[in-house]
C-alpha cells in the first residue's frame, strides 16, 4: 500500500539543545527503509499466493482437461507433493528481490515527489507518471533477481541459493539471460504501479478526512489500497503472464511478441488470466 513520506517535523524552538541536535534520518532514507520492511511483511505473507500464480500462469495448459485445475486444487496438490512450506518456495529472491526494490521505489517517488510536486498532492494523470517512473526504475535494478524469483516458484530448476542462481544464468545464458522478460516486465510493473497510485490517491479524496476518526485511517487506506490494487492487477495481468513466460524460457522466446503468440495460440480463452492474485 502506497506510503506518502512528509518531510520531518521541525525541532520546537523551546526544545532543549540536545534534542534540537539529535541526528535525524534523511527523508529520502526513511522512505528506502519504510519500504523495505513494508515489502518484506507483505512478501512473507503474500508467498505462498504469488507461487501459486506463478504455477497456473506456466502449467495451465498442461492441467487442463475435463476438470480444469484452479489455484485451490493446486494448493493441496503443492501442499501434498512439497509439504507445507513448499508454498513459501522462493521466498529468498523475493527478499532478495523486495527489500531493495520497494526501497527504491519510495526513496524514487519521494525525491520525485520534492522535485515536481510542493505542497500540493498529484493530480490523476501526475500520479500514473510518478508511480510508473518509480516502478521502472526499480524494476530495472532488481530484474536479475526477479528472474531467479520466477525460477524458484515454478518449481522447474534447482538452484541452491540465490547467488548460485544469478552466476549460472549468467554463465549458461549471459547478459540475456538476466534481464529476460524486461520489456514484459516493464509493461506490467510501470502500468500497475501508475494505475495504482492514481487510483489510491484519487479514492482517498473522494472522502473527507477531516470529518474521519483518526483511529479509523488505516482502515481507510487499507481499502484504498484493496481497490486499486484489484484495477491494477486486472489491468496488467496479461503482460504479468507474458513475463513469466519469458523468464522461465529465454532460449525460446526471443521476442515479446513469439510469447504472447504462443500463449494465445495454446490457450486463446484463458492465456492471459492465470487465475491467481
Amino acid at each position: 500500500m502506497p506510503w506518502e513520506p512528509s518531510p520531518p517535523p521541525l525541532p520546537a524552538r523551546d526544545a532543549a539543545p540536545r534534542r534540537r541536535h539529535q541526528p535525524e534520518m534523511h527523508p529520502v532514507l526513511k522512505a528506502f527503509v519504510c519500504g523495505s520492511i513494508s515489502g518484506t511483511c507483505s512478501t512473507l505473507l503474500f508467498q505462498p499466493l504469488d507461487l501459486l500464480k506463478t504455477r497456473l500462469q506456466t502449467l495451465q495448459p498442461a492441467v487442463n482437461g475435463p476438470g480444469r485445475a484452479g489455484m485451490v486444487t493446486l494448493l493441496f496438490r503443492v501442499v501434498r507433493t512439497e509439504s507445507l512450506l513448499g508454498l513459501w518456495k522462493g521466498v529468498s529472491p523475493s527478499f532478495a528481490r523486495c527489500i531493495p526494490g520497494v526501497g527504491i521505489y519510495f526513496s524514487t517517488l519521494y525525491m520525485m515527489k520534492q522535485k515536481f510536486l510542493v505542497d500540493r498532492s498529484p493530480t490523476a494523470l501526475e500520479s500514473v507518471f510518478l508511480g510508473a517512473t518509480a516502478r521502472a526504475v526499480s524494476g530495472i535494478c532488481m530484474l536479475p533477481v526477479t528472474v531467479v524469483k520466477t525460477r524458484y516458484e515454478s518449481g522447474r530448476f534447482g538452484y541452491g541459493s540465490v547467488y548460485g542462481a544469478l552466476k549460472s544464468i549468467y554463465q549458461t545464458e549471459g547478459t540475456r539471460g538476466m534481464f529476460s522478460g524486461l520489456t514484459a516486465t516493464l509493461l506490467r510493473d510501470a502500468p500497475f504501479s501508475g494505475i495504482y497510485l492514481m487510483f489510491y490517491t484519487q479514492t482517498k479524496k473522494l472522502v473527507p478526512q477531516d470529518q474521519l476518526d483518526p483511529m479509523l485511517m488505516p482502515l481507510l487506506n487499507f481499502g484504498c489500497g484493496i481497490f486499486a490494487g484489484i484495477l491494477a492487477s486486472l489491468a496488467t495481468q496479461p503482460a504479468d503472464v507474458v513475463k513469466t513466460h519469458m523468464q522461465l524460457s529465454p532460449q525460446k522466446y526471443h521476442r515479446t511478441s513469439q510469447a504472447i503468440a504462443f500463449i494465445y495460440k495454446t490457450n486463446p480463452a484463458r492465456g492471459s488470466r492465470g487465475d491467481a492474485a
